[in-house]
């Protein structure tokens, strides 16, 4: 913050000429606050995260001006590209070459020579962002990537920006680029996180442990008979769902036909995403396996595709995973990103919450077992609604809040 009263007078004042400008519904709720949270596309657990926050810092009992940017929106295009596209087609083509990369920017030190270019080059590229969050003037924003809270921690540095940036994690690991100097605080998924955290030299009243911020349909669960007549399936029935994310990747028709020769009594569900041609092979296979599949494209209400499972089949990113946990969904994982989704992986492994198959053979083992043994699936439903953390954002936003009215009332 300011240390004086000016910094609240500039706010309000910058909000009125922003909304006057932009056209935006400028309005205030029970607190009185504007938050932006900004999110990255780089996978969309990013994404996921801060549209969790945005939803329900709108909703009662919040009720706050609540903003969410893609801020890559505000980047220069060679920028996005790396943030995005390599990216993207690192971890789906070139995934050890991506475990290389994660393992050198971790251990890279933040003052050295290849970070200092690195953040001279983006700070210059992301001269949109901070004219847009100037603009916009809010209370608090929060990052669901690492790279605009690293912009704004220079912004804090700088004394160029007044307002708390706050740091939402969204795996159950950390890398050193989430790390930096001037943030209000960290939220993480866990209590390793934390200790990670520490040991970077991050004080502990700045840590907190919330869990990773999730739609609030998840903190109230739909019933599962509802659902599953939605999808033409029987509820009393064991049902599998196999997801593949949001782009479908994962070869989810050739997994599902497995699945399906595998004996016994049960159902399966698979998400193909915005794969329009996996999605048309499904169908086709639905179609030779009639009232046994239900093959779906991309949907924003995958709560109810989860409230009707029994275990579900992923890869272990972190939006996923918090979101399965949140229902008590055992997972069987699989095809983890090198990095930040292996490190999922072995937290949900550790805490004996999902099994992992690496090869099509692992699968219809694992499968097999699991419909063998109900008493071990009910066991790991069990280890999941333990870990579960259904209300991150809540407690993210209570944590936010709570800092700018003490901060409001030091000034």
């Amino acid at each position: 913050m300011d240390g004086s009263g000016d910094g609240n007078a500039r706010r309000s004042e910058a909000r009125r000429g922003a909304a006057a400008l932009s056209g935006d519904d400028f309005r205030f709720g029970m607190a009185g606050k504007r938050i932006v949270v900004l999110s990255v596309p780089a996978g969309a657990g990013h994404v996921r995260a801060a549209e969790a926050i945005r939803c329900r810092a709108a909703g009662a009992p919040f009720d706050a001006d609540a903003i969410h940017l893609d801020a890559m929106d505000y980047a220069a295009p060679r920028l996005r590209k790396v943030y995005t596209d390599l990216y993207l087609w690192l971890v789906r083509r070139a995934p050890g070459l991506w475990r290389h990369v994660y393992r050198l920017t971790d251990a890279a030190a933040p003052d050295g020579r290849w970070n200092r270019l690195r953040r001279r080059i983006e700070r210059r590229d992301s001269r949109a962002l901070v004219r847009r969050i100037a603009a916009l003037a809010p209370d608090a924003v929060v990052c669901t990537h690492f790279q605009p809270a690293e912009i704004l921690s220079q912004q804090l540095a700088a004394g160029a920006l007044a307002c708390p940036v706050w740091v939402q994690v969204t795996d159950f690991d950390l890398h050193r680029m989430w790390v930096h100097p001037h943030v209000a605080g960290y939220f993480v998924a866990s209590d390793e996180v934390a200790f990670r955290l520490r040991a970077l030299g991050v004080p502990a009243a700045a840590i907190h442990v919330t869990g990773i911020p999730i739609m609030p349909a998840f903190s109230r669960p739909p019933e599962r008979a509802e659902c599953a007549r939605e999808l033409g399936l029987d509820p009393a029935i064991t049902t599998l769902l196999l997801m593949g994310g949001g782009a479908g990747l994962g070869g989810l028709g050739a997994m599902a036909r497995r699945l399906l020769a595998i004996p016994g009594n049960f159902q399966l569900i698979v998400l193909a995403g915005r794969n329009a041609t996996e999605l048309a092979a499904l169908r086709d296979l639905a179609a030779q396996h009639p009232g046994r599949l239900a093959p779906l494209g991309f949907t924003d209400r995958v709560e109810r595709l989860m409230a009707c499972a029994d275990l579900v089949v992923t890869k272990p990113g972190g939006a996923t995973t918090a979101e399965c946990l949140a229902l008590g969904l055992p997972m069987i994982v699989n095809a983890p990103i090198p990095g930040q989704e292996e490190r999922n992986a072995t937290f949900l492994l550790e805490h004996g919450a999902a099994l992992e198959a690496g090869d099509p053979q692992a699968l219809d083992y694992r499968v097999r077992y699991l419909l063998a043994h109900p008493a071990k699936l009910a066991e790991m439903r069990e280890r999941a609604l333990a870990l579960g953390r259904p209300h991150a954002a809540t407690q993210v936003l209570e944590t936010i809040l709570k800092h700018t009215e003490n901060q409001d009332a030091v000034i």
